[in-house]
């Protein structure tokens, strides 16, 4: 018998009511995300309530994220959000089979949501997130109600029960629409952001550094590269989408505490003396023995000839990075004053102009400090201010004011768990210390004492070296482990400590077995 209403008023049943709600948000949902696909300007409501979130995480909960999923955890976190909408609707379509006005204020809600996480976006035109938001609520609105009264028994016997397949029918062909138009506006979203124009070449630098000669890398099969390429570079940030700046009207300004505040344009940036070196680069959120690490060929223009132009304040302790959308980072100004430390507005990675995901059209690198307090990617604004008056994005969420990459080294090959045949093997890797050189890297079999590695030619200071060493391997089960010394003579400590604060210490081991 039929649910009904005390006016006696047949009700569809719980479930199709649930799915009612999801079907409709869904429906909504994939509107939208169309819409960003193909109108710029127009937000995908996924990816701003993602940054929403994002911008609301507690202390730790970066670290947990990246642990438990790497670099795939802006998929998981949209995903999230899709089904985090989904469900919520569900439950809006069950409450408006006897209250549908309550149910049209709860997807009003998760409108208005969608158009306050949007209009954070610099990048989002606000009349287009208000127009979308407007019709993503009246589209979701008006299904829901359409399949609420499909899902309504009839009151009368019915053979068969047409109301039930008519319900059953608009619903699966909704579904299959609404993952279709997400599917094709995601699809051109990511396709928009990876053809955005991108200046086709940056002017050769004022001293080209010298070619990489052959001791510069160890020829191992599956050592990493000496040079990471620009594809396969590691990419951590708080963007869920990759920002499509235009070099026509972006702007840099250096501000704050200097006597001379100025801006300037990506032309006036290309117009300046250009300059390239090799820095590797690193994330704090690298576990020892991760791959949150990368060594590029970096070019651009020098941050001292830009802090000399302004006139740096003498009590200005802090430089501060801020990208398009706000987010911040900030390392002391006593960085730059020792000798090798040349940080750069960088413009160009590996002979290309700076790739979209890695900071187009500028970003810092500063060799020697981890990313997260340095290198700033879609940089828009240089702030010179002191230590105590401002904290970076992410300090006040627990991670270190201060933060010196610290002295890591790898095994590469062979695999922790691989099984492999008696006789030599090679084990190999790299070890890194920007800005510091590394001076020797040593490997430990089992419990015998440690012994050289042989390291390639370093470029400079502040990019990592490979490391080989030749193992006469005999069967059994075995510990390997490895260390670095740093230019400093201070030895990789085996102490373990997790990422947050300021890095994760430790030597990386691993286990294998030879037959």
């Amino acid at each position: 018998m039929a649910e009904t209403t005390p006016n006696s008023r047949p009700l569809p049943g719980i479930v199709p009511a649930a799915l009612a709600g999801v079907i409709a948000a869904g429906a909504a949902l994939a509107g939208t995300e169309l819409l960003a696909g193909l109108v710029t300007g127009a937000p995908s409501v996924v990816l701003e309530i993602g940054a929403l979130l994002i911008s609301l995480q507690p202390p730790g909960a970066k670290q947990i994220v990246v642990d438990l999923f790497g670099t795939a955890d802006k998929v998981v976190l949209e995903i999230a959000v899709v089904l985090g909408a989904l469900g919520l609707a569900g439950g809006i379509g069950v409450v408006s089979r006897r209250r549908p006005g309550l149910g049209r204020l709860g997807l009003a809600g998760i409108g208005i949501l969608g158009l306050f996480a949007s209009l954070r976006d610099p990048l989002v035109e606000p009349i287009l997130a208000l127009l979308s938001g407007v019709a993503g609520v009246a589209l979701a609105t008006w299904l829901l109600g359409t399949l609420l009264r499909l899902a309504t028994p009839s009151g009368t016997p019915e053979m068969p029960d047409w109301s039930r397949r008519r319900f059953i029918g608009s619903s699966v062909g909704l579904a299959g629409v609404a993952v279709a138009g997400a599917g094709v506006g995601r699809l051109l979203l990511n396709r928009r952001g990876e053809t955005a124009p991108v200046p086709t070449g940056i002017p050769a630098a004022d001293q080209l550094v010298s070619p990489l000669g052959a001791d510069a890398s160890l020829d191992v099969p599956g050592i990493s590269d000496i040079v990471t390429s620009n594809e396969t570079f590691y990419r951590i940030d708080t963007s869920l989408f990759t920002p499509r700046l235009d070099a026509e009207t972006w702007q840099l300004t250096v501000d704050g505490m200097v006597d001379h505040p100025f801006t300037l344009g990506y032309a006036d940036l290309l117009a300046m003396p250009q300059h390239e070196q090799y820095v590797t680069i690193a994330c704090v959120s690298n576990e020892v023995g991760g791959n949150l690490v990368g060594n590029a060929l970096w070019k651009g223009v020098r941050l001292q000839e830009l802090l000399d132009r302004a006139g740096v304040q003498a009590g200005a302790t802090q430089v501060v990075g801020r990208s398009y959308d706000g987010w911040t980072a900030g390392f002391p100004t006593a960085w730059l004053a020792e000798p090798g430390r040349e940080a750069l507005v960088a413009l160009a990675m590996n002979g290309e102009p700076l790739p979209a995901p890695h900071g187009f059209p500028a970003r810092l690198i500063v060799p020697g400090l981890y990313g997260y307090v340095s290198a700033t990617k879609w940089l828009t604004q240089i702030e010179l201010t002191t230590l105590e008056a401002f904290d970076g994005y992410w300090v006040p969420l627990g991670w270190a004011k201060e933060a010196p990459i610290l002295t890591q080294s790898r095994i590469d090959v062979p695999r922790g768990g691989a099984t492999l045949a008696a006789g030599q093997i090679a084990v190999a890797g790299v070890a890194w210390a920007p800005d510091r050189g590394v001076a020797a890297v040593e490997v430990q079999i089992d419990d015998r004492p440690w012994a050289p590695a042989v390291i390639s030619a370093p470029i400079s200071d502040a990019t990592w070296v490979q490391w080989l060493y030749r193992w006469d391997a005999p069967a059994g089960n075995h510990i390997i482990r490895v260390r670095a010394t740093d230019g400093d003579g201070v030895v990789q400590t085996d102490a373990q400590t997790e990422p947050a604060p300021d890095g994760s210490r430790g030597r990386h081991t691993i286990g294998l077995t030879v037959r």
